[in-house]
């Protein structure tokens, strides 16, 4: 979406496609420390907007939000706020359309807040499938949803700067949400989240102590690996200093 006007009091709305939202922040704690004059520039990925929802591109130094077309044949129209003063009902789907996201990003909040990686992961998929996901069925039972997913591609890299991890990490969890049976893939690596069945009794309670506490095991690893490595990247940029 190169090109799009940003000035104060501009309106998007998605007419059709998807638009995938990226936030860029110039703020590293590392380089304020080595009192390095360079700044890196953190980008994380934020959502996406669907077709007939709106949106706003918003700055406040040293923030910034940029949108790009995310799938083919994406179509967006913008407006100022003041030319909805001559639609009053159109206005009020607008407003209604940004308090539902306002709901929506309270959901995502929470979810980013568990301790957990593989929770945050799951969280974050399940959200986004439940937003966007189209049914999918099966070939030899074309009457039978057999879940939900992402109509649109997602890499890992992607997934890493919106849950605050690295792809090596996601591409880890992914394989292990996916041999519980918890999400699959399916055509061009869609993301699918299979139909919720029935719940039963575990039958080895043990063994699900005994997976809990190696999920627990592998996130605190994690955690102290992610903490060595931002403390050999700040390391790095005192001696370049």
């Amino acid at each position: 979406m190169s090109g799009f006007p940003q000035d104060p009091g501009l309106l998007y709305l998605v007419q059709k496609g998807s638009v995938r939202l990226v936030g860029n922040a110039q703020v590293s704690a590392a380089a304020a420390k080595s009192k390095s004059a360079d700044k890196t520039t953190e980008e994380a990925f934020l959502g996406f907007v669907g077709a007939g929802q709106p949106f706003e591109l918003v700055a406040q130094s040293p923030f910034t939000l940029q949108a790009y077309a995310h799938a083919d044949q994406t179509h967006v129209v913008w407006m100022y706020w003041h030319d909805l003063d001559n639609w009053p009902h159109f206005r009020r789907e607008i407003l209604d359309a940004f308090r539902y996201q306002h709901q929506r990003k309270l959901l995502w909040l929470s979810t980013l807040g568990q301790r957990r990686t593989i929770d945050r992961l799951l969280g974050f998929l399940t959200l986004l499938i439940e937003e966007f996901g189209e049914p999918y069925v099966g070939d030899g039972e074309p009457d039978v949803v057999r879940g939900y997913r992402l109509p649109w591609a997602l890499t890992h890299a992607q997934i890493g700067s919106a849950i605050g991890s690295t792809r090596v990490t996601v591409t880890r969890l992914m394989g292990k949400l996916r041999s519980k049976g918890l999400i699959n893939t399916e055509d061009d690596n869609l993301i699918c989240l299979p139909a919720k069945s029935n719940p039963q009794k575990t039958k080895n309670q043990q063994q699900d102590v005994e997976d809990s506490l190696e999920d627990s095991l592998e996130d605190s690893l994690e955690d102290s690996l992610e903490d060595e490595d931002s403390l050999e990247d700040e390391d790095s940029l005192e001696e370049s200093a």
